[in-house]
């Protein structure tokens, strides 16, 4: 495993001596660990299914849940997407940015059969993330790229939480500091012109439905657990070693405390460690900094970790739905 590590701020950072090699090893079929603005993914060519096949195997993932596909723009989307009316105006109105569109696949589209999980519709995205969409264009290939953690661990907002779970997988590791949104993108299905909230994410439901006009509808109810539309999707994931506990009232000495606002509960002094994902009740800096706390509490050793109550509206919906999943019973 090789590290690229990339400042941002440098204007010519993409001219660094290690970038060629890390478009060389995507276009030979390796993976690559790369930071994007929600969590770092574990990127590799979309189109070479025994390159997909190698994020399954890394993670443990079940072949039968998609890959988001990441691309450098709209207009390369529509080489591999149909995109309706809807489509287009979430695209053009949060591209680049946290947004994954699940949409009909077209059928001249290279992206394999690996990637899309079999199904007609493929998840595609255009993230704001810079490297994630340089390493696209200058490939020319659209990224493969899930969170690059073991799956349904906690996902990863740094270099560090890449390396310790799946570093001797990974051809490079891209370390660009921490992710700044730090969930995981909303994804909206829109297959038959109807806009369905598939996962919640870095963008809220309120935004995307303010620009559709329209209301989100849940996914389907004849989708099959084993054969779900988009990632994220199992009833559990994200889960940390320690059990969670939602909605906690009072916490105890041998716990940990995931608090969130000024107020304290009954007993967080003498918890075993706490993480307070925002002192203000700030919901964009409690998403920020979800994964990280989770992992950070996680490493405390205490058995069971007990999560403040954080309101659903806004991104607090998405901090919920990782939390509800990281509380969930264990397959």
């Amino acid at each position: 495993m090789q590290l690229w590590t990339v400042n941002l701020n440098t204007p010519d950072w993409q001219n660094a001596p290690e970038a060629p090699g890390v478009c060389a090893a995507l276009s030979a079929g390796g993976l690559v660990a790369v930071p994007t603005e929600t969590v770092y993914g574990l990127a590799a060519d979309a189109t070479n299914g025994k390159a997909c096949a190698k994020i399954f195997e890394a993670k443990g993932r079940p072949q039968f849940n998609p890959l988001i596909s990441h691309v450098p723009s709209l207009e390369e989307a529509r080489v591999h997407g149909r995109f309706d009316a809807l489509a287009l105006r979430l695209a053009e109105a949060f591209w680049p940015g946290p947004l994954t569109l699940v949409v009909p696949k077209n059928e001249a589209s290279p992206i394999s059969d690996m990637a899309t999980a079999g199904l007609t519709t493929v998840a595609l995205r255009v993230p704001a993330g810079p490297v994630m969409r340089f390493l696209a264009e200058r490939t020319g290939r659209p990224l493969a790229a899930p969170s690059a953690n073991l799956s349904g661990k906690i996902s990863p907002t740094l270099a560090k939480d890449v390396i310790d779970d799946l570093g001797a997988a990974l051809s490079f590791v891209v370390d660009a500091g921490p992710c700044t949104v730090g969930i995981e993108s909303t994804i909206v299905g829109i297959v038959d012109g109807t806009p369905r909230l598939l996962r919640p994410g870095g963008i809220s439901r309120e935004d995307i439905e303010d620009v559709l006009g329209t209301k989100l509808l849940a996914a389907s109810p004849d989708m099959r657990p084993d054969a779900p539309a988009a990632p994220g999707m199992f009833a559990s994931h994200y889960a940390p070693n320690a059990s969670l506990t939602l909605n906690a009232q009072e916490v105890g000495p041998e716990d940990a405390l995931l608090s969130f606002g000024p107020e304290p509960i009954p007993g967080a002094e003498h918890a075993q460690a706490e993480f307070n994902l925002s002192p203000d009740g700030d919901l964009a800096e409690a998403a920020a900094s979800l994964f990280q706390g989770l992992r950070t509490l996680d490493a405390s050793g205490a058995g069971i970790i007990r999560a403040q109550f954080i309101p659903s509206f806004g991104l607090g919906e998405a901090i919920n739905d990782r939390l509800k999943r990281a509380a969930a019973p264990r397959p």
